[in-house]
């Protein structure tokens, strides 16, 4: 540092000068110091790419991230040639949010530089935040192939290949990652989802367990321990309160503010309203946040509290203004449920000025333009055209719909090991697989995957052309397969009604139904048992029909946007009702 300043007042008005000594404070961590070397640099020197990118650094190692992509898009314009220029520029737009120009970025330097394994291990994380898992998995095979050493890259495959439904094939790689000194959390986070994902549930239950007490801090640990008891105790012969052991690390770190949210955002999501609002206003009195304003208004509109929840509502809009698309649905579910449709409108708006493919959005525009009476609520959700029921071509080796559907749901039965619906998911009264269904090893659902994939291409190609159409407008030659899993319903139970908002489009496919639902007469009143579509959920308190109910029928799949309503009327039969659903975005975009 002493060196640094004697250069500095020989020569004031050099950059490189300005520059070392920028350098030193970041080492000695003076980070306000840094910074005004960094400017008086730049302001001597503006288009010095190598001072501009090492600001770029420092900003991003203070949490400015839209600054540092700033920095960082100025430096690829003055040297456009760097592979290291791209590869900062990719990964500031990946924590900015912008995978689409992480994307560019990092293809752009894979060109330049495409001997480097940091190039590839950062162009993985890029196709990953934008859904290609397999280029994904291509690109991480890439980076191993010219540096197998780096644990990282092996951590980062392993996560990839679970999410493509191959959780055995992960497990090696987490061990190859272990033998190269990976010491982290999210080795065992991963591995136990993996084992989960291949029935070993003891083995995953102690794998987790043993991460929460490695890791007391790791959140995703905790919320890991509390899924799988909750889907899987009763299986695991333990009765713990699913919640409890999350409840406690909370309470045992008070400074841990993810852990503090992350364990309120479980409560909600089961429906716990006076435990997460005991939560939140003890947070609330730690320290001041908007989010937490947010918080007790969903907990408060759970316990029915509802002038109360419209007070915080509006005091969190006033401070987090668009910047929450999550608080946004929330409070235009608020308003929609008090009955202040033209004001839900403008929210759901405003929420899409933000996020144009938010799917819970438009699903809540739509259902106050239905209450009303305005009719682009049919332009929207256009009940006929935009559901259909299609027949599923059994793969080659089954001469009909009926042999192939028996045949997997014995291969699914094996899978449904959990005794409980997930908290998140809109289950009730049944169970669904754990992981990714599609990508699994088995020839059977690979063969089921690429049926379904022909009957969502030929129902694509009937959709029509329309640029204004927020579904329509989306539709490609191709789709990719986001989300897959088997949900298996018991007497009593049913789908709530819901969205799907990591989708474009989401589908169910019969593979067994019960001889109630079988043998119903279309044309009678018994609709038990029936895929509905466009009643909004029962906890908004709008009292709304659906707009279209359909009869199921085995070996034929259900297709429609990702942001209709729908859900199914409960049955009573001693034997299930299994399918198939899966999440859909469009391939090309």
């Amino acid at each position: 540092m002493s060196i640094a300043r004697a250069v500095v007042r020989e020569a004031p008005r050099a950059p490189d000068a300005q520059h070392l000594l920028a350098l030193c404070h970041v080492a000695a961590r003076d980070h306000r110091q840094a910074e005004e070397a960094f400017r008086r640099a730049l302001e001597l020197a503006p288009a010095n790419a190598q001072v501009l990118g090492n600001y770029g650094n420092l900003l991003r190692s203070l949490g400015r991230r839209e600054d540092a992509l700033r920095a960082f898009r100025s430096v690829t314009d003055l040297a456009p040639h760097s592979a290291r220029a791209w590869v900062n520029l990719g990964l500031a737009a990946l924590e900015t949010g912008g995978p689409a120009e992480a994307l560019v970025a990092l293809e752009r330097a894979a060109r330049l530089q495409p001997g480097a394994a940091y190039v590839w291990h950062a162009l993985g994380n890029a196709r990953r935040a934008g859904g290609d898992l397999e280029a994904a998995e291509a690109a991480f095979r890439r980076a191993i192939a010219l540096e197998p050493a780096g644990a990282h890259v092996w951590i980062n495959l392993a996560a990839v290949l679970r999410l493509l439904g191959r959780p055995a094939e992960a497990l090696p790689c987490l061990e190859e990652a272990r033998k190269r000194g990976f010491a982290g959390p999210e080795l065992p986070d991963i591995g136990s989802g993996a084992l989960l994902d291949i029935g070993e549930l003891y083995a995953a239950l102690a794998q987790v367990r043993d991460l929460t007490r490695s890791f007391p801090e790791y959140v995703p640990g905790h919320l890991t321990l509390a899924h799988l008891l909750w889907e899987y105790g009763p299986a695991l012969e333990t009765e713990e309160d699913p919640f409890s052991a999350i409840s406690s690390a909370a309470g045992d770190q008070l400074s841990n503010t993810p852990l503090q949210l992350a364990c309120i955002g479980l409560l909600l999501a089961a429906r716990r309203g006076e435990d997460a609002l005991a939560m939140i206003r003890r947070e609330r009195a730690r320290r001041d946040d908007p989010l937490l304003t947010a918080l007790e208004a969903t907990a408060l509109d759970i316990l029915g509290r509802a002038d109360e929840a419209g007070v915080c509502y509006a005091a969190a809009h006033r401070t987090l203004g668009n910047r929450d698309p999550a608080f946004l649905n929330a409070f235009t579910r608020h308003l929609l449920k008090a009955g202040k449709w033209d004001d839900a409108a403008r929210r759901a708006e405003e929420t899409l000025a933000a996020q144009r493919d938010n799917q819970e959005a438009w699903a809540l525009l739509g259902t106050a333009w239905r209450l009303l009476g305005d009719r682009r609520e049919y332009w929207l959700f256009d009940y006929e055209r935009l559901i259909a029921m299609i027949e599923v071509e059994p793969p080659p080796d089954f001469t009909d719909r009926e042999s192939f559907c028996a045949a997997l749901a014995a291969t699914l039965e094996p899978m449904h090991k959990a005794r409980r619906e997930p908290v998140h998911q809109s289950l009730r009264g049944g169970s669904q697989t754990p992981g990714q269904l599609f990508g699994r090893p088995d020839l059977l659902i690979r063969d089921t995957e690429a049926a379904m994939k022909r009957a969502v291409l030929r129902h694509i190609a009937t959709l029509p052309d329309d640029p204004a159409h927020p579904f329509l407008r989306r539709k490609a030659s191709s789709v990719r397969f986001v989300g897959s899993w088997s949900v298996k319903l018991l007497s009593s139970g049913n789908h709530a009604n819901h969205i799907h908002s990591r989708g474009w489009m989401s589908s169910a496919f019969y593979v067994s139904l019960p001889p109630s639902i079988r043998n119903q007469d279309a044309g009678g009143d018994d609709r038990s048992g029936w895929i509905q579509f466009g009643q909004p959920p029962a906890e908004l308190g709008l009292d709304l029909p659906p707009r279209r109910l359909i009869h199921p029928r085995v070996g034929c799949v259900a297709l429609f946007p990702s942001y209709l309503w729908h859900g199914t009327v409960p049955f009573v039969d001693a034997a299930a009702r299994v399918t198939i659903a899966f999440d859909m975005t469009p391939a090309d975009a």
